[in-house]
Parts: C-alpha cells; sequence; structure tokens
C-alpha cells in the first residue's frame, strides 16, 4: 500500500482495479501456522517505514477496513512467499524506544505478479517520525516460503527512518517465460517487447514515481544503468511492469551478455511521502 499512494502506491496502497491475482490482506493477530521442521532460516531484507499516519481513507477500502489514517511500512523478503501462512500477528515492530507497535493488518498487493510475492506492506500504529519511531521489525510468527525451503520467523532488521528516499533493495534475472511478453506496448502493462533477450527484475523499498507523481516513463529508463560482467553497461530498451502500483520494475535488455549490476542515480524518484531516491544500486541475483 505504500507502493504508489498517488491513487494508494507506498508498495500496497496501490492497486489499480481489481486484478485478477489479488490476495486478500490479513488481520489475524494469531499465528496459525505450525511450525515445520528442518526449514532454512529466511531473510528481511529491508523495512521502510513510508508513511506515518498517513494512509489515505481510501485505504479501508482497498487495503484493509480501517487502515485510513495509520502507518505504513513495506518489508522486503529474500524469498517469495506462501502467502497462505501470513497473518498481520507473524510481525512483532518495535520503537527507539522499546514500545510494541500495532499491526493492524498485511497484505502483500499489490506485488502480486509472478516471482513478485516477496514484499508485505505492514499497517498499523508503529510510532511517531518525530517521537518515537519505528526502530525494528522482527518476524514472530512461522512465516513460510512459498518454494517451502524457509521459514521467516526470527528474522528480523532495523527499519529505514520516514524521511529516507526508497531504494533499490533486489535485483534479479527473470525468465522469460515468466512474463508476458507485448510488442511495442511495454508501457501500458507488465510485459517486455517480443525483441527482449533477458530480463533484471528491480524491486525497490517501497512505491516509486517520478517527482510530478506520474507513472516512470522514458527518461526514468535511461537513469538506469545495467553492468555487464565484461566490464561495459548498457540501459534497458524498454521497461516494463507499469501502472500497476507495485514496487517492481523489468529492465528489458537486448543483449544476452552476462550482467552483473544495476544502478540508478539520485534524485529522479520519490515515494509516497515525497522523499527523494539517492544514488542506489544492487548486484544481480542469478536464477
Amino acid at each position: 500500500m505504500l507502493l504508489w499512494l498517488a491513487g494508494l502506491s507506498l508498495v500496497s496502497c496501490g492497486f489499480v482495479g481489481s486484478p485478477k491475482n489479488a490476495v486478500a490482506p490479513n488481520l489475524d493477530l494469531l499465528d496459525r501456522t505450525g511450525m515445520r521442521e528442518g526449514l532454512g532460516q529466511g531473510q528481511v531484507l529491508n523495512a521502510f517505514f513510508g508513511l506515518d499516519n498517513k494512509l489515505p481513507l481510501l485505504a479501508g477500502w482497498r487495503v484493509c477496513s480501517g487502515a485510513g489514517g495509520k502507518d505504513g511500512m513495506p518489508l522486503v523478503l529474500d524469498h517469495e512467499l506462501d502467502v497462505k501462512t501470513m497473518e498481520a500477528g507473524d510481525f512483532s515492530v518495535v520503537t527507539r524506544g522499546g514500545a510494541k507497535g500495532s499491526v493492524h493488518c498485511v497484505t502483500v498487493m499489490p506485488a502480486a505478479d509472478a516471482g513478485e510475492i516477496r514484499t508485505v506492506l505492514l499497517v498499523g500504529e508503529f510510532g511517531s517520525a518525530a517521537g518515537d519511531p519505528p526502530a525494528a521489525v522482527e518476524v514472530t510468527g512461522n512465516l513460510i516460503s512459498k518454494d517451502g525451503a524457509v521459514n521467516f520467523r526470527g528474522a528480523k532488521v532495523g527499519v529505514t527512518p520516514l524521511e529516507a528516499g526508497p531504494s533499490i533493495v533486489l535485483a534479479e534475472m527473470v525468465p522469460l517465460d515468466q512474463v508476458p511478453v507485448r510488442e511495442g506496448n511495454w508501457g501500458a502493462g507488465s510485459g517486455c517487447p517480443a525483441d527482449t533477450r533477458q530480463i533484471v527484475r528491480v524491486v525497490w523499498s517501497g512505491g516509486v514515481r517520478r517527482k510530478d507523481g506520474d507513472e516512470v516513463g522514458e527518461f526514468e529508463r535511461r537513469q538506469y544503468r545495467v553492468e555487464m560482467e565484461v566490464g561495459k553497461a548498457v540501459t534497458p530498451f524498454a521497461l516494463g511492469d507499469l501502472q500497476d502500483g507495485d514496487n517492481n520494475h523489468l529492465l528489458c535488455l537486448d543483449t544476452r551478455e552476462k550482467v552483473k549490476r544495476v544502478t540508478f542515480p539520485a534524485g529522479v524518484l520519490v515515494d509516497p511521502n515525497k522523499d527523494v531516491n539517492g544514488a542506489t544500486a544492487a548486484e544481480i541475483r542469478q536464477y
């Protein structure tokens, strides 16, 4: 909701219509998932204090009942999760002063396309940016990855403060057959052009837009640089996964050379709190 807020877009505040892959939010404050033996340890890569008592009233309809006026905090996990194991009670937020925050609901929307289900929006009361801000998040319940390989229980991470701008948390290769291919119409949906040779997914800490609130376009596409193992860098010839309000971009490449790293310059994009991004980069995970 903090996917994008200009229509609700922080990282979960941004439903666009009623997508076919919509996943219901969870308000259950108990952990209903049993412990499973022999699983690895999942990690929370980032927790982003996106909005302080500023989720719009529309969030009560778009996200969950009672969300309007509350705090929003997107988390990015290192694996996709099994949403059937996700409850609001799986998460604990502690402020800098040691007070425990109150989680009202959680959702993965709108980042629910194939390969994206690793961003969770926490909605609740997590402290005050001006007084006692949230300092840490812990997964205290049994939250299992989509592939059943890891349990996120016990994972902890510090909270990025409200005034910080958005950053790239994760970059990874995407199989060409995992996303739709759309010839000549990449700006209207989530696909890449038919002549795309590689796709890199970039996951931001929260929803991002241009400074004027519009969806990213040609200027923003040209700011992305993908470094190759051979030492040169290229710009994606198209962007995908647009117009859906989530925190993911697809970098559509016209080269098969092995990629290594993604970079993006400072001062281009803003989060729903209107904080501007700093220079940011991430190593690209291979599949």
